[in-house]
């Protein structure tokens, strides 16, 4: 299979590109950690927009933490897989776990990239969710789901690579999805970029603080 993408950087470029028509300071670009934000920080820094961070967690199968079955965002919003939780007889009790255990980490998330503070005004104003790849596409829904109840318009998914079933879910959350690709079969988001490597806290850091200082000067 031959890569789509050099790298998380590159993909941001290249995603930008389909993004100009948002081009400005009065749009805001959130991306998903921790790979997301890489992505992100390129479409912020070529469209001259704001950069900040959505934080979302997925909730992981139960003996398969991978696997999606849903995902939590910053603020509380929940989405679930219930007809995968209902076929596979999984308890309640370790949803509920499995959420707080999450929002835990959310705050700890929101804490460490942005001191705690809330995300920007949204209100009337274009934001730009973006993420390295989508695949099962859970914490891209609950963000984007987050965003909309936020005031954002129009609320606009962004991402290089998701599968073609995703792209068709997705779609009815956002007022425009912007992909770059999406091949089938599918497999994982890493398998299109020649270079995917893990992406750490400080990596985040990284570029949040670049963009803002940039936005500073």
């Amino acid at each position: 299979m031959p890569y789509l993408f050099k790298d998380r950087e590159a993909a941001g470029r290249d995603l930008a590109i389909a993004l100009e028509r948002y081009r400005g300071p009065a749009t805001l670009v959130l991306g998903l950690p921790r790979g997301g934000v890489i992505t992100a920080g390129e479409v912020a820094r070529v469209l001259g927009a704001e950069l900040n961070v959505i934080v979302t967690r997925k909730i992981g199968a139960l003996g398969n933490p991978e696997y999606a079955i849903g995902a939590v965002a910053e603020g509380g919003e929940v989405v679930l897989n219930d007809q995968e939780i209902n076929a596979y007889g999984i308890p309640r009790s370790y949803i509920d776990q499995e959420i707080n255990r999450q929002k835990e980490e959310i705050k700890r998330r929101v804490e460490l990239y942005r001191a705690g503070k809330p995300l920007p005004d949204m209100t009337d104003r274009p934001v730009i969710v973006v993420d390295d790849g989508v695949a099962t596409g859970y914490t891209m829904l609950a963000a984007l789901r987050a965003v909309r109840q936020k005031g954002a318009t129009p609320v606009v998914m962004a991402t290089p690579v998701i599968p073609l079933s995703t792209l068709d879910h997705l779609q009815y959350d956002c007022d425009n999805a912007v992909v770059l690709a999406a091949p089938e079969p599918f497999y994982a988001v890493g398998l299109f970029y020649e270079d995917f490597e893990q992406v750490s806290d400080q990596d985040v850091l990284k570029v949040l603080r670049s963009s803002r200082a940039v936005r500073a000067a």
